[in-house]
C-alpha cells in the first residue's frame, strides 16, 4: 500500500510571498494548499490535517486550537529571543541594525516565544519591500529544509527583548533628523500595506517613498494626498 503524500499549508496575505511560492512550488515535496485569509484557516486545517502549517509574514493571532492540532511554523525577523513582538523590521532599523537573523520557530501561545528550528542571516539594506522580498527567498529555503528534514525545534535561550508594534502616527517624519535617520525612516516603511513616512502640510499629507541617501542629502518620491476628513492618522 502506497503511503499518503504529506500535506502542507502555506498561509500568508503578502503578495511577495504568494508570488514567490507560485514560482518555487515545484521545489517542495508533498501536497500544498495556500491560505490567504484567517477566516478560511480553521476549516482548511480540519479538512487537510497537514503535517505543517507555514506562516510567512502572518500578522494575526492563530487560535490555540490550531496550534494544538498541527505543527505551526512562523518566521520572525530577529535573532530570538531578541526582538519578540511587533514591527520587527522597523524596530531593528530604528535601533541602528544593518543585519539580523530570520528565525524559523514553532508557534505557541507565547508570542514569538516558541522553540526555534534554525536561523539564517538577513541583510537590512534597501527599502522595506526589498528586505521583505529578500526574506521571502530565505523563508522558502527554510520551508524546504523543514519539510525535508523535519527537525526538532530547540527552546530559546536567554532573556527576551520585547518590541512594541508601531502605530500609524509614528510614520510621521521625526523632527530635525540627520540625513541617515531621515533616509532610514522613509525606507523602513516603504512596502505595500505599510503606513508610509509622511508630513502634514495644510490640508495635505505628503507621503514619501523611494528614498536615496546622498553624501549629505536625501532624495525621495513625494505624493500629496488630501487628509482624511475625520482628522485621524
Amino acid at each position: 500500500m502506497t503511503p499518503k503524500e504529506p500535506r502542507y499549508i502555506f498561509a500568508t496575505t503578502k503578495p511577495w510571498h504568494l508570488k514567490l511560492f507560485s514560482t518555487r512550488r515545484s521545489e517542495l515535496r508533498g501536497r500544498w494548499a495556500v491560505c490567504a485569509s484567517s477566516e478560511d484557516l480553521p476549516q482548511l486545517v480540519l479538512r487537510l490535517a497537514p503535517r505543517y502549517v507555514f506562516f510567512p509574514h502572518w500578522s494575526e493571532i492563530v487560535p490555540e486550537a490550531i496550534l494544538n492540532t498541527t505543527e505551526c511554523v512562523c518566521f520572525h525577523m530577529t535573532d530570538l529571543p531578541y526582538g519578540r513582538g511587533g514591527s520587527p523590521l522597523q524596530n531593528l532599523i530604528k535601533r541602528g541594525h544593518t543585519e539580523t537573523m530570520l528565525s524559523a520557530l514553532r508557534m505557541t501561545p507565547t508570542l514569538d516565544g516558541g522553540p526555534v528550528y534554525t536561523k539564517r542571516p538577513l541583510s537590512l539594506a534597501g527599502s522595506a519591500h526589498e528586505i521583505f522580498e529578500r526574506s521571502a527567498e530565505i523563508t522558502l529555503d527554510l520551508i524546504r529544509w523543514i519539510v525535508e528534514l523535519e527537525p526538532r525545534p530547540q527552546p530559546q535561550e536567554g532573556a527576551p527583548t520585547i518590541f512594541a508594534r508601531r502605530r500609524p502616527s509614528e510614520s510621521r517624519l521625526p523632527d530635525e533628523p540627520e540625513a541617515r535617520q531621515l533616509y532610514d525612516h522613509i525606507r523602513m516603511l516603504d512596502a505595500p500595506g505599510y503606513p508610509r513616512a509622511f508630513i502634514d502640510y495644510g490640508p495635505w499629507q505628503i507621503v514619501f517613498t523611494a528614498a536615496e541617501l546622498g553624501e549629505d542629502s536625501v532624495s525621495a518620491h513625494a505624493e500629496f494626498i488630501v487628509k482624511d476628513k475625520t482628522g485621524e492618522d
